[in-house]
């Protein structure tokens, strides 16, 4: 998430009322989580683990529970409580804006595209030429619609992220600021879920298509010319290469990749990354010839069983 406008690193400090390492006028330009981040970004870390990662980022900025030696280039925010802070930027950067209306007075909607009775556009959508939103579709605030996209009814985009943090008075939710882009030519189906990022985007690229009851997570990149059949769930941060296919009722997991022309068959549980141009089928997912193989085997045990008997 880019800001307005550049940020010195004491005008960001006052917001979040925190100490700070680095130069008064230090310019930042915006926030990411860490896969996205970019220079001139924030990033937050507030576990040991993750420190180095964090500090040896794209970030130049880092959001730190702990006082550590400032890398060269770069500034830092030493906070109590960086996840907090973080929501603290996010809640002032994209504040919830309430709508007055089903169709946003700040929405831009294309040539020749048609929306349905009772469909929500949210506040600053844009949604493109000769499309169609169907009645009961929710885009909600800052999402981006490319040309020649199909809405089915009861279609949700740009719900928050399932992203919490455990805390002994409960879970604490991590604010999404980001967005949702559709490309053109894509086709949603009916009552699909597609979440917005945290701070970046959730993307589906150019001639993709997703069947009725699909689940996209934030910050997840769906390829070009991919096929995502019903009740396929993906979780947060995945990237799917273009011209994969997703039959029915698969699982991902978070943060992998599944390689250009992967085939998953129906049901199967991704959980780990998958190189492309391969057929998978299973859970955990394998390559599919070697997965039946391991059923075949499985199916002679009782007869080897039997052998052992006699």
């Amino acid at each position: 998430m880019k800001f307005p406008i550049p940020y010195s690193l004491k005008q960001i400090a006052g917001i979040i009322n925190t100490k700070y390492v680095g130069d008064d006028d230090f310019p930042i330009l915006g926030m990411n989580e860490i896969h996205v981040v970019e220079a001139g970004d924030i990033v937050f870390v507030d576990h040991p683990k993750y420190y180095d990662k964090a500090l040896n980022s794209n970030a130049t900025v880092v959001l730190i529970n702990k006082e550590v030696p400032c890398p060269e280039g770069k500034a830092l925010l030493i906070s109590d409580d960086p996840f907090r802070d973080f929501n603290t930027l996010t809640n002032f950067f994209r504040p919830f804006e309430k709508s007055a209306s089903n169709i946003a007075p700040t929405a831009k909607i294309g040539k020749h595209t048609t929306i349905q009775p009772n469909a929500f556009i949210g506040n600053n959508v844009v949604i493109g030429d000769h499309c169609v939103i169907h009645s009961n579709v929710s885009i909600y605030d800052n999402c981006v619609i490319g040309d020649h996209v199909t809405i089915h009814a009861g279609a949700v985009l740009g719900g928050d992220a399932f992203y919490y943090k455990n805390r002994p008075t409960g879970y604490d939710k991590l604010l999404s600021g980001g967005r949702v882009v559709i490309g053109d030519h894509v086709d949603i189906g009916a009552l699909c879920t597609i979440d917005k990022g945290v701070t970046g985007d959730t993307t589906i690229k150019k001639g993709s298509k997703l069947d009725n009851q699909v689940h996209i997570g934030h910050d997840t990149v769906i390829g070009e010319k991919c096929l995502i059949a019903s009740q396929t769930g993906i979780a947060g941060c995945v990237v799917i290469e273009d011209e994969v296919i997703l039959w029915g009722q698969v699982g991902v997991i978070s943060g992998i990749t599944i390689g250009k022309k992967a085939v998953i068959m129906a049901q199967s549980g991704v959980s780990k990354s998958l190189e492309g141009g391969k057929n998978y089928f299973g859970s955990p997912a394998e390559e599919a010839r070697e997965k039946l193989k391991q059923l075949a085997y499985v199916k002679q045990i009782p007869f080897i069983l039997d052998k052992f008997k006699e």
